[in-house]
């Protein structure tokens, strides 16, 4: 038997046992001891065989026609770590961080802008000049940039400009109403009223373009028009053409809205330059009105009385609301590019949650608690409908 096996193995791993070509004698195979093989290489075979796959060595296969080969099992590599995944983890992590970066610096730039556009109506109550020269800024920054390079210019054809043309007049209607209401009532008041916004959306919606929403989008709107009315019921200084600014300025961004999403689909220009075109639109739009309503005459007058009362850092307060207004409008839509209308929605109303309570402590605008409940319900009643639509 053990012979059997032996030549059985000599024959499969093609060589011969030299102590097979002799005649072995009777002793031999009655013999129960395990034969030796005069090769070294054998017994290590014989060895590996037990405990691991097939392995022979390169002098083994130099000799012999059939060609084996086989990893050792403890050998293996380990699985790789899924790199795919955690690279998406990471660009995940950046990207909430970038958004975050945005809200924070869209807040931030949106309260210093009522700010300083509160303190130049006070000393200089012309709105029309005032919405027109933050458009001019604005308009003069973006060129300068594409100018020298620092943001790419936009390609842009005859039906661009046409399908933004109602989404700058809508825009234009709605910056002068929200100057003209903050330059009668305080700016804490002006967005109490503006974050009514998501009832003209959903009311012109139904009733203009026979869109249709769920209940719970229609019970969100009873706290946000309950709330705006109790503020404008019990207002200090309550004024109706501020009031009216603040309803009108609602109602245009509501069809701003609209026309964009309407005209804009399938273009291929960012949010930082797509609002840069806005705003040259909007100059073009807003100028010969403004010098039409209020006039060269009135706007000197008022400069030289506003020089006199407040001094030269007048001309740093202009400078400021004009640019400031460009920026935090500039990085709101930066921020659309990233997140969705939903979402975006959501920031608006904490924006508007910073620029009430800021302005209410930096112009210490005397609030009674009834107004000041008011401007709560109305705030989360903007914050429900935004749930709403989910």
């Amino acid at each position: 038997m053990v012979l059997t096996a032996t030549q059985t193995l000599s024959a499969k791993i093609g060589f011969s046992n030299p102590l097979l070509r002799r005649n072995p004698s009777p002793s031999l195979r009655r013999s129960p001891v395990s034969l030796s093989f005069p090769s070294t290489e054998l017994p290590k075979l014989t060895v590996s065989s037990l405990s691991k796959p097939l392995h022979l060595s390169s002098s083994l296969r130099a000799k012999s026609p059939v060609r084996c080969e086989a990893y050792e099992a403890e050998k293996s590599e380990p699985e790789p770590i899924d790199a795919a995944a955690a690279a998406e983890t990471k660009s995940e992590a950046a990207k909430k961080l970038k958004i975050g970066i945005y809200f924070a610096t869209w807040w931030a730039l949106n309260v210093v802008f009522n700010i300083y556009n509160k303190k130049v109506l006070n000393a200089y109550p012309y709105p029309w000049l005032t919405s027109t020269l933050s458009l001019a800024a604005g308009s003069l920054m973006m060129l300068i940039s594409w100018a020298v390079g620092i943001v790419e210019t936009p390609k842009t054809d005859f039906d661009f400009w046409k399908t933004l043309f109602p989404v700058a007049v809508a825009h234009t209607i709605g910056h002068v109403a929200a100057t003209v209401s903050m330059s009668k009532v305080a700016v804490s008041f002006t967005h109490i009223i503006k974050s009514g916004e998501p009832a003209f959306s959903v009311l012109v919606s139904r009733f203009l373009l026979g869109e249709s929403f769920p209940t719970s989008v229609y019970l969100s709107l009873i706290p946000i028009i309950g709330g705006c009315a109790l503020s404008a019921l019990t207002e200090l200084n309550f004024n109706m053409i501020g009031f009216m600014g603040a309803m009108i300025s609602n109602l245009a961004f509501v069809f701003r809205n609209i026309f964009s999403k309407k005209g804009m689909k399938g273009k291929s220009v960012s949010g930082m330059n797509y609002y840069a075109c806005l705003s040259m639109l909007s100059l073009l739009i807003l100028t010969p009105f403004a010098i039409a309503v209020e006039g060269p005459q009135m706007w000197a007058d008022g400069y030289q009385k506003a020089l006199a009362d407040v001094g030269p850092q007048f001309i740093g307060w202009v400078a400021a609301q004009s640019v400031f207004y460009h920026l935090y409008n500039q990085v709101s839509y930066m921020s659309l590019d990233q997140i969705s209308p939903l979402t975006f929605s959501v920031g608006n109303t904490m924006k508007r949650i910073s620029v009430i309570v800021s302005s209410i402590i930096i112009f210490r605008t005397p609030v009674q608690p009834v107004n000041a409940l008011g401007a709560a319900i109305a705030i989360l009643g903007t914050f429900l409908y935004s749930q709403a639509k989910l």
